[in-house]
């Protein structure tokens, strides 16, 4: 299982949000870049980072430390966060992003089969954020209405390669991932699926292995390891 470390960037900070609340807000570091560099030094396989500023304005925001990131480290970085229209994907892919999540604009069944023809399902990660076991969009802020299984049945029907699956109400709370739902929805669908939200010990990431779901390749870790609760390499098995 991977574990990605997860950079959350908010007005050039490193930051965490508790359950995506905008003025909840804990800053980490100023430095982003260094603390790309510490997460890859730590064993790092892969970066999650987020443009938090990009999810709550629908347009990015802080590409340039995007970009600086992308270079300091020699791991792959995977980003999210307000990137909706195909021009935005293509210049993410140029800074050096290996591949970019798409979360509102997934909703949108043309834009998603374009990406996907445009860039290849291997490039895109479909983002799944529920409250409740519904879609959340636009950095979290408008409830959908929509099932979270069933917007997963169907974007993997539109070719979805991969998707990130996060559980607001236990993001940032390290309550421990919501199992059974990351369990329900890897059931649900044929492609890989990364977890987050919730994890707060080495213990939880066990848990998640031991759901012996073949498709569940990884998990996102954010607070408890700048809380360190465990440091990255203790979490490997």
């Amino acid at each position: 299982m991977i574990i990605f470390p997860a950079i959350d960037l908010k007005d050039g900070k490193c930051v965490r949000l508790l359950q995506g609340k905008a003025t909840d807000v804990t800053v980490y570091s100023d430095d982003p870049v260094a603390m790309a560099r510490h997460w890859q030094a730590e064993g790092g396989q892969f970066l999650h980072v987020v443009d938090l500023d990009g999810a709550f304005s629908g347009k990015p925001r802080n590409w340039d430390w995007v970009g600086r990131i992308a270079s300091a480290v020699t791991i792959p970085v995977q980003l999210g966060g307000g990137i909706r229209t195909i021009e935005q994907i293509r210049e993410a892919l140029e800074l050096g992003v290996h591949r970019v999540i798409l979360g509102t604009k997934a909703t949108s069944e043309g834009f998603l089969t374009q990406a996907i023809e445009e860039f290849g399902a291997e490039k895109l990660v479909v983002g799944i954020d529920a409250r409740d076991g519904k879609v959340a969009v636009s950095g979290w802020t408008k409830q959908t209405e929509l099932s979270a299984t069933d917007f997963a049945k169907k974007v993997f029907q539109l070719g979805a390669y991969r998707m990130v699956f996060t559980d607001i109400n236990t993001d940032g709370m390290m309550v421990g991932p919501p199992l059974d739902s990351i369990r329900r929805l890897c059931n649900t669908v044929g492609c890989f699926v990364i977890a987050s939200g919730g994890v707060s010990t080495v213990d939880d990431i066990q848990k998640l292995q031991n759901l012996n779901v073949p498709n569940l390749e990884g998990v996102i870790v954010g607070k408890a390891l700048y809380e360190k609760k465990f440091t990255l390499r203790e979490a490997f098995p």
